[in-house]
């Protein structure tokens, strides 16, 4: 029975049907895994027997456009490509190696050329049944093809078919590759085409199913593995959480060990220092002031102030309050205390300190916390202001809101930053400057304003106009009459002790005879300290970063017998400079120490690789540092008259072949040595150097040390103006 209208018969029909709705599930499947290759290999396949049975059902037609040589030519067409890719469908989706010939070779000889010369020939004779007297090639070669499959498979299971899964694929493949073999006796003895599509279509289901067999085997044990795994997960997940969770208190316990350590070495350094700091007072107004006991007060005025916020953040963290804020407090006095001190702070750093302060601006709070706030805002304000910069102070009332902000013309601190400066110990600085601290004081102003429900602004960005301004919002109070404002003054806050120092180098005449030291460190105070003490002996130049430095070099390059440098330096630091001096030839000999406090095993390595001498930590010993200095500049001296020796030995041994002509001076030689007025004993010297003699035989000769004898030479070519032994040779003996 055919489809109506068509030649196609209903068995081929049903048959293209169910290959349809396969090769729609097998793109889905393709598209949900696209690494499986198989699902490739099906989709094609499908794709051909589509083709076989469209083309096989509808040809030949009369009603179709085309002669029916053409249309026989295409159907006998598709008949012989969908078996000519059977080898290689199964050489890639079972794995049969011993296919590989079939699948690139066999199908060209054996099916390609015979459908050729079956299109030949019935195009020729234009009979087809002696045309299909060639169907005898892809039927014998159909046979090899199975031998060829029962081989391949004995090959993959090594001649033994035991299990199960071999058994069914070994069935499975020689039942759905049998039937392609006699689709040319049908075609030959004219079957029909429902008996040709049953044929041809059942085998290939039996191979598809054998497929999805296999596929839904790989499936569970994918799927089974994926439980395993899910169940492994489950079990490591809780077992990682446990010890997450250990290492985690652990982690906590160590913490919590380490800021306790931290907070009680705090507390207790307050007390001595607290003692060191009033006997040093004590001793001050009873002696006098003098320059190094106000650097000591000003750095123990530093230290105490960092230990005590230290202190105080730890507190803060741990959520204990360091004030009472049940008390009334006058913003305006308390701002108008601390602005006499700032006075002479900004006084010193060259800096113009403006203010707008509203009268009687009450705020309900600690007067010493107020005042933190104050102090922290208007000194970092100062310290990250350049000289010749302003700072401007202004507070004022709005509607329910004290307002207070400090302006000043600093560098600015990026957007995006600006939250992190807030944070404990954070820099906003990469490299060190001299002006930066610990970074405490802005994390305990925030802290403080949380306590009492204020808000801090900042406004700054550098890309547009320098500058930074922080603004701090509190609420206004309207206090009673009847009660008692907190009067509180803090009297020497240290904010003279913390000011800026200014270079304070001892005033001393260039001298050639001592050696000259480059000091490169932006602590002001370590190099007032490192220029007094080594000033003595030495020259000493300075520069506060490398930078600077850099610029020094190129009017001493050639003057500069040691480099010591700090490592953290903002601008170029100290190993940015090291790496700039050991690239250019005119600097790279000048020896190199390293004077930080960086002292990791790291930095090391890494200051030594760029071509360092030596580290010396801080705090170090002045007596120690002080012996490193002598000793690297004594053995560049040794090293220097070695050089020369060398060179000077080098030039006598080429004179030596002078030795067998006699050397008689007479009374030019006499007369040369009167002209430059050498002594007896550099005469004696001169004369042997001319007869050809090295140091050491000299030295033998007149009984005296090889390396006096090289400093008389040295002496000798300074008076006669000559810089090696034949230019002597020439004067003298001339």
């Amino acid at each position: 029975m055919l489809l109506p209208g068509t030649q196609m018969h209903l068995v081929t029909f049903a048959f293209a049907c169910v290959e349809l709705v396969i090769l729609f599930y097998l793109l889905i499947y393709k598209v949900a895994r696209p690494d499986d290759n198989k699902a490739q290999l099906n989709i094609v396949l499908v794709c051909l027997l589509l083709i076989y049975n469209i083309t096989g059902g509808l040809l030949p037609d009369p009603k179709l456009p085309g002669s029916v040589f053409l249309q026989e030519a295409i159907a006998y067409g598709t008949g012989f490509i969908t078996p000519s890719y059977f080898p290689y469908y199964v050489y890639k989706a079972f794995g049969l190696v011993k296919m590989r010939f079939h699948a690139y070779r066999g199908i060209l000889f054996c099916l390609i050329l015979p459908y050729i010369l079956f299109v030949i020939v019935y195009g020729v004779s234009g009979n087809l049944n002696i045309a299909k007297t060639l169907l005898i090639l892809p039927v014998l070669y159909a046979i090899w093809v199975i031998v060829s499959l029962v081989k391949a498979l004995k090959y993959k299971y090594s001649g033994k078919f035991e299990s199960r899964e071999s058994k069914e694929e070994f069935a499975g493949l020689l039942l759905g590759l049998s039937p392609w073999v006699g689709l040319p006796i049908i075609d030959f003895f004219d079957l029909g085409q429902a008996v040709e599509a049953s044929v041809t279509n059942s085998g290939f289901l039996l191979l598809l199913s054998l497929q999805v067999k296999n596929h839904i085997s790989t499936l569970r044990k994918e799927h089974e593995r994926i439980v395993l795994s899910e169940k492994q997960l489950l079990n490591w997940n809780n077992s990682l959480k446990e010890e997450v969770e250990k290492r985690t208190s652990e982690i906590k316990s160590i913490i919590e060990e380490r800021t306790n350590t931290l907070v009680n070495l705090a507390h207790e350094t307050k007390t001595p220092l607290t003692l060191i700091d009033n006997y040093l007072e004590e001793y001050i107004k009873k002696n006098g002031e003098k320059p190094e006991l106000a650097i000591v007060k000003r750095s123990l005025g530093k230290i105490t102030t960092d230990i005590s916020n230290i202190f105080d953040l730890e507190r803060l963290n741990r959520g204990m309050s360091l004030y009472n804020h049940n008390q009334p407090a006058n913003f305006t006095d308390l701002i108008n205390d601390s602005l006499i001190l700032f006075g002479v702070y900004a006084q010193k750093a060259g800096i113009k300190l403006t203010a707008s302060i509203e009268t009687d601006a009450y705020v309900r709070a600690d007067p010493f916390a107020v005042n933190r706030i104050v102090m922290n805002l208007v000194e970092n304000a100062i310290k990250f202001s350049e000289e010749g910069g302003s700072v401007d102070i202004s507070l004022y009332t709005d509607q329910d809101k004290i307002v207070f902000s400090v302006t000043d013309s600093g560098v600015g601190i990026p957007p995006e930053v600006q939250r992190k400066i807030f944070e404990p110990y954070y820099q906003f600085n990469n490299k060190k400057s001299s002006t930066q601290g610990m970074g405490l004081g802005l994390p305990i102003v925030k802290k403080v304003l949380r306590e009492l429900n204020g808000e801090i602004y900042v406004e700054s960005d550098p890309r547009k106009k320098r500058g930074t301004k922080i603004t701090v919002k509190l609420k206004r109070q309207i206090i009673p009459r009847k009660e008692e404002i907190t009067k509180t003054t803090f009297v020497d806050t240290k904010v003279k002790d913390i000011g800026i120092e200014r270079l304070n180098l001892v005033r001393v005449d260039h001298d050639e005879n001592k050696k000259t030291i480059l000091i490169v460190e932006d602590n002001i105070s370590m190099v007032n300290y490192l220029q007094k003490k080594l000033v003595e002996k030495y020259n000493v130049v300075v520069a506060l970063n490398g930078r600077d430095a850099l610029r020094i070099l190129q009017t001493h390059k050639n003057s500069l017998d040691l480099i010591l440098s700090d490592i953290m330096m903002d601008k170029v630091d100290g190993f940015a400079f090291l790496k700039t001096v050991s690239e250019n030839p005119e600097n790279s000999h000048i020896p190199f120490l390293f004077l930080s406090a960086k002292s990791t095993t790291a930095d090391k390595l890494y200051g030594l690789k760029l071509g360092a001498i030596d580290f010396v930590q801080k705090p170090f010993s002045m007596q120690e540092l002080t012996q490193k200095i002598e000793s690297i500049i004594l053995h560049e001296e040794r090293r220097k008259a070695a050089i020369l020796s060398m060179a000077l030995d080098h030039l006598t041994s080429n004179l030596s072949s002078n030795r067998d002509i006699p050397f008689n001076p007479g009374d030019k030689f006499e007369g040369n040595c009167d002209l430059y007025q050498l002594t007896e004993r550099e005469r004696a010297i001169a004369r042997l150097i001319c007869e050809g003699f090295r140091y050491k035989e000299i030295g033998q000769k007149l009984f005296i040390a090889e390396r006096t004898v090289a400093k008389h030479v040295q002496n000798i070519f300074e008076k006669v103006e000559v810089s090696n032994k034949i230019e002597l040779i020439n004067k003298l003996a001339s």
